[in-house]
């Protein structure tokens, strides 16, 4: 038989996790898989842009998700863009930008590359690039 305290322990904590989120506190934004239609429409109208080159087997790669994902968060950055290309699947999209190896950042401010990034993984430089953009 389930003690009284144990059967109330779950509904408790998805209660309290469901006011986390009622305040705000849900989890930051992440990259959106590269779409041309998203990032030329994005260039278009002069918002800022991050092109992600990534792999899922990338330990740098790992790295730099979450600081990304923070970021993506932080109201200063609440119009940034943040796409994603594949480095293992999206060949063609690797040669249009130029981008040699996985964990590579490219910061656009509206058409305009304004940085580029290879293997970062301090919060404070990569923050440093995506200012760049606005």
């Amino acid at each position: 038989m389930i003690g009284r305290r144990r059967f109330l322990r779950f509904p408790v904590a998805a209660l309290l996790a469901a006011g986390l989120v009622a305040v705000g506190l849900a989890a930051p934004a992440a990259a959106q898989p590269f779409d041309p239609e998203t990032f030329e429409a994005a260039q278009a109208a002069g918002k800022p842009v991050l092109v992600v080159v990534s792999a899922p087997w990338c330990p740098i790669c790992r790295t730099q998700k979450p600081i990304l994902a923070k970021l993506g968060a932080d109201p200063r950055f609440k119009d940034l863009v943040l796409l994603e290309i594949d480095f293992d699947t999206q060949k063609p999209l690797l040669r249009r930008f130029d981008a040699r190896q996985q964990s590579t950042l490219i910061a656009y401010k509206g058409r305009q590359e304004v940085g580029r990034s290879v293997g970062e993984t301090q919060p404070e430089w990569i923050e440093s690039l995506v200012e760049k953009t606005l």
